[in-house]
């Protein structure tokens, strides 16, 4: 989320931000509302001011020894005596007592214009935090807008001496993938890995993770579902829950992407300043409903309904979280380079990045038979966004402040695979096992 002084500071970049992401959200509602909301704050502060010296006139009469405001309305006003400092007292204790039932009067009525305001305030707040969700989060001044950048290529193209075929025909061939059993357990586009298949699948996550630990990420493993606090923390709610799997008894999520349960193991946490950056990698099967288009892309393993992937978290400092993005993506790559997989790194534009990032780079590796850049990575620096969702801080110098959290994926598998298995066919339909995975085939 952004902090409303941000938004009210900055309304022409965030109406800016939400046109750029093609976001719907009623701008001018919410300054309305922050508008009425300071408003109502101010006459409550007043009306506590003023709660606050009525309270100290109170008790300075009642030390003065006047009887309770209830005792007021029984008193009648004093008859002349001769004795003129009597009468004196008497008027002085009947005017006091009656400036106390008034004061405490005054009181009462101020307590219930405060409740009538906290009502209000109540729902106002909940009306502006029910439209400050859906605002995306803004684009950093780094990034292109209007068409995404191609900031690098690594890799050349493999020349085969054979006509290469594609990963759906080599799978289908080898046997080593097989949806038609994977669609008798579960349904369409969920892939069941066979044999050799299974065993490359397996060695690419235990492949992954280990190179993640040796660059300085501890691992942890989370559950494969989440509740729905975790989910709006990172985002992912409200604005996409018609895609996720949701199990109703419980409400809880089939986890989309290892990235929810990463972050949200901090979730309303403050760390101390000298233990940031902090950086996780995770394994996890994700989840979407929306597999892809009508089509072709409903085939094979380019989009599926449940796919492995090992995620990078990073929570940092503000003024380092810019540092930390190149290193992330820097982590990432290595993957490719190690399995000898050509690829590219797109720097996207602020139309092409989600909801919750600040800067995105994809990674696309290089399909060489079926000609064609897949992503199999994405790492994205949301900045504050997703720690004000979640609650996340570090202290520094005596007050905390939110972190900067960056996610990334190192990497998804379905894509990596079709990589591989394509780049590394033989000409007699077989396929090599690229050297950095060869000791987890074994």
């Amino acid at each position: 989320m952004l902090d409303i002084k941000f938004i009210r500071e900055n309304i022409e970049l965030v109406r800016q931000a939400i046109e750029e992401k093609n976001e719907k959200v009623d701008l001018d509602k919410i300054v309305e509302l922050d508008n009425n909301r300071r408003q109502l704050i101010q006459e409550s502060d007043l009306i506590r001011q003023r709660k606050k010296k009525i309270s100290q006139q109170v008790a300075e009469l009642r030390r003065m020894g006047n009887d309770s405001p209830e005792s007021a309305g029984t008193l009648s006003p004093p008859t002349p005596t001769p004795d003129k400092s009597g009468e004196k007292d008497k008027t002085n204790k009947y005017l006091c007592s009656h400036l106390l039932a008034k004061l405490v009067e005054d009181s009462k009525s101020l307590s219930d214009k405060e409740k009538e305001i906290v009502n209000s305030l109540t729902q106002i707040e909940a009306e502006l935090h029910n439209l400050l969700i859906w605002i995306p989060n803004i684009a950093h001044p780094s990034v292109p807008r209007g068409q995404s950048k191609i900031v690098k290529e690594w890799g050349g193209e493999r020349q085969f001496n054979f006509q290469p075929i594609t990963a759906d025909e080599l799978c289908n061939t080898l046997g080593i993938v097989d949806f038609t059993l994977g669609s008798k357990v579960a349904g369409s586009s969920f892939p069941c890995y066979k044999g050799l298949g299974a065993r490359v699948e397996r060695a690419l996550i235990n492949f992954m993770l280990d190179l993640h630990i040796k660059q300085g990420y501890t691992e942890i493993c989370t559950p494969f579902v989440v509740n729905r606090t975790s989910m709006f923390g990172t985002a992912q709610l409200p604005k996409m829950e018609q895609e996720m799997y949701v199990c109703e008894k419980e409400d809880l999520f089939l986890n989309p992407t290892t990235e929810v349960a990463l972050i949200n193991v901090h979730s309303g946490d403050i760390f101390k300043e000298q233990d940031l950056p902090i950086n996780y990698t995770g394994y996890s099967a994700s989840f979407r409903r929306e597999a892809g288009s009508y089509g072709r892309e409903t085939k094979g393993l380019k989009r599926v309904h449940q796919f492995n992937e090992v995620e990078l978290i990073k929570f940092t400092k503000p003024d380092e979280s810019y540092t930390e993005i190149e290193k992330m993506v820097s982590d990432a790559e290595v993957v490719l380079q190690l399995l000898g997989l050509s690829y590219r790194i797109v720097l996207l534009s602020a139309q092409e990045m989600s909801f919750a990032s600040a800067k995105t780079y994809d990674i696309e590796v290089w399909a060489p038979a079926s000609k064609e850049w897949l992503e199999v990575s994405s790492c994205s620096n949301c900045e504050d966004f997703q720690a004000r969702r979640a609650g996340i801080k570090f202290r520094q110098k005596g007050s905390s402040q939110f972190v900067h959290i960056l996610n990334g994926t190192g990497l998804a598998t379905p894509r990596t695979f079709i990589a591989l298995v394509e780049q590394y066919q033989e000409k007699d339909g077989t396929i090599s096992i690229p050297q950095a995975l060869i000791p987890y085939i074994r």
